[in-house]
């Protein structure tokens, strides 16, 4: 299958025109896809050059490549309009709108997406940050009750990318727990959680999906067995059943959604 080329362009660092196309592209199954991100395109000559790269690659492929801008500057996002290729812009779609609904001409100001403007909001997430770091894999058990959420579940479940993300993207205090043979063997969640239980949520996977990602990690032991994965599993749904612990299958999940069923089911307020 011939690859279709997809371009990420932005006038700052890209990470919105990706989300934004990225999240569109799920939609549609099947597509080769070859995706290119193009950050920082804030001058006519940057925009002009990159608009004869892109002209290239259609003209190689034979395919009209897919655009996704996120371009602040008029100019810039003039020049790139004229690209052969799907060409769409978040801002060509919805600020005139906004302006005029609210009645106020936009800042034009690029960077405000993923910037440090808001410095309150920044210093709120490294401190979530440096929170969850610190109490990573029950690493520390100092002011726990500070948490917002401890998640717990046996090992290479995903608590630590997901503790990482409800951290950095909200804000939010993210602790997390391995469950050890003891912990599963009694149904109990560890000591220091005792008590804790309301802050608790619970993670699951499929028996053969942690299997083989703790293969990885230590082939062929018995900790990476599918008997002991499908054990551990079983053990920790009944343990999250007898204390009332929400929790989720995290196997067909991104951490964005396991992080979102997290912040609904424990109602966690994002850090706006």
């Amino acid at each position: 299958m011939t690859q279709r080329s997809v371009f990420f362009v932005s006038d700052g660092t890209g990470i919105t025109a990706e989300t934004l196309g990225n999240t569109l592209l799920t939609q549609f199954d099947g597509l080769a896809l070859e995706k290119t991100t193009l950050p920082f395109i804030n001058s006519a000559e940057r925009a002009r050059s990159i608009v004869d790269y892109i002209n290239f690659v259609a003209t190689e492929t034979g395919m009209r490549p897919l655009v996704f801008s996120t371009t602040v500057n008029d100019e810039v996002r003039e020049i790139l309009r004229n690209v052969n290729g799907l060409f769409l812009d978040l801002f060509d779609h919805f600020i005139h709108v906004l302006e005029a609904e609210v009645g106020q001409d936009s800042s034009h100001a690029t960077g405000r997406a993923h910037g440090g403007a808001n410095t309150a909001r920044y210093n709120a997430r490294i401190a979530a940050m440096n929170y969850t770091m610190e109490h990573d894999d029950g690493a520390s058990t100092r002011e726990l009750d500070k948490a917002d959420v401890i998640l717990i579940a046996p090992s290479r479940c995903g608590k630590t990318p997901t503790s990482l993300y409800l951290a950095l993207q909200h804000g939010i205090y993210a602790a997390n727990f391995p469950l050890t043979e003891d912990d599963l063997e009694n149904l109990k969640v560890p000591k220091t959680l005792q008590g804790r239980e309301h802050l608790c949520f619970g993670l699951t996977i499929d028996p053969e999906r942690l299997a083989q990602i703790r293969n990885e990690r230590r082939p062929g032991s018995r900790y990476a067995s599918l008997a002991q994965c499908s054990y551990e599993l079983r053990q920790a749904s009944q343990l999250y059943d007898r204390l009332g612990i929400p929790s989720v299958d995290s196997s067909n999940m991104s951490v964005e959604e396991i992080a979102a069923t997290v912040m609904q089911e424990k109602n966690l307020r994002r850090l706006n």
